[in-house]
C-alpha cells in the first residue's frame, strides 16, 4: 500500500495549477496532470477524488498562502482601524489584481455556469476569509469604532468597494495592470465611503487620510 505524503500532494497541486492555467478547467485532464507529475492516474485519484476537487484545492492552495498572513496581520492591528484596513486593503487588492488571481477568477466564473465549481470554490475559500473579516468588523463595532450593523453585510459591501475600481476592470479586460499607486488611492476612496456609511467619527476619517499618505510625507 502506497503511503500518501504532503510533499507529493504539494507536487500534484503545483503541476495541476500549471495545467489548469494553460488549458482551463474543461481542457485539462487528469491524465495530463498525472503525466506532468510523473505518476499514475491511480496515484492522482488517491489524493483527489475528482478533477473538480483538485481544481478547487489548487485555487485555494495559492490563495491561502497569500491571504492567511494578511488576515493574521489585520487581526493583530487593533489600535488604528483606518490604518489597519488601509494596509490590509492594499495587500489584498494587490493580490487579487495579480495575473494569477485574475486568471483564477476567470476560470471559476467560466466553469460556474456548467457545474457547482463556483459554489464549492466560495464555500471552501472566500467564505472563510469573509467570515474572518466579518468577525474583525464585529469586534470593532463592539468597541464603538464602527456603528452597530450586520458584520457580514458590511464585509460584502467593503469587498465590493475595494474591487470596483481595481479587480473588476482587470477581470473584464478594460485594464491590463493595476500599479500600486493606483491601488493605494482606490483603497483610500473605498474606505472613505465605507467609513462614512458605517459611522466613523470625523477624527478617525482624518486618520484614514493620513494612513494612505506615503511614509515621510508631512
Amino acid at each position: 500500500m502506497r503511503v500518501k505524503t504532503e510533499a507529493k500532494r504539494e507536487a500534484i497541486l503545483e503541476a495541476a495549477s500549471k495545467v489548469f492555467m494553460e488549458a482551463g478547467f474543461e481542457g485539462a485532464s487528469m491524465a495530463e496532470i498525472s503525466k506532468v507529475t510523473g505518476g499514475s492516474k491511480a496515484t492522482l485519484y488517491s489524493y483527489f477524488k475528482s478533477k473538480e476537487e483538485l481544481f478547487v484545492d489548487v485555487m485555494h492552495h495559492a490563495a491561502h498562502q497569500q491571504l492567511d498572513p494578511m488576515l493574521s496581520s489585520l487581526n493583530q492591528d487593533t489600535e488604528n482601524l483606518p490604518r489597519a484596513l488601509q494596509v490590509f486593503g492594499e495587500q489584498v487588492v494587490g493580490f487579487l489584481c495579480s495575473a494569477g488571481a485574475i486568471q483564477t477568477r476567470r476560470l471559476v466564473i467560466a466553469e460556474s455556469g456548467r457545474s457547482d465549481i463556483g459554489q464549492r470554490f466560495h464555500e471552501q475559500g472566500p467564505k472563510e476569509g469573509m467570515q474572518q473579516i466579518a468577525d474583525f468588523l464585529k469586534l470593532q463595532m463592539s468597541r464603538g469604532k464602527l456603528r452597530q450593523a450586520d458584520p457580514m453585510l458590511a464585509t460584502l459591501q467593503l469587498g465590493a468597494l475595494l474591487e470596483c475600481e481595481t479587480v473588476m476592470p482587470l477581470l473584464m479586460g478594460i485594464e491590463t495592470e493595476m500599479p500600486p499607486a493606483r491601488i493605494k488611492q482606490a483603497v483610500k476612496r473605498a474606505l472613505q465611503t465605507f467609513f462614512t456609511a458605517y459611522g466613523m467619527p470625523e477624527e478617525e476619517l482624518a486618520q484614514l487620510a493620513q494612513a494612505a499618505e506615503p511614509a515621510g510625507t508631512a
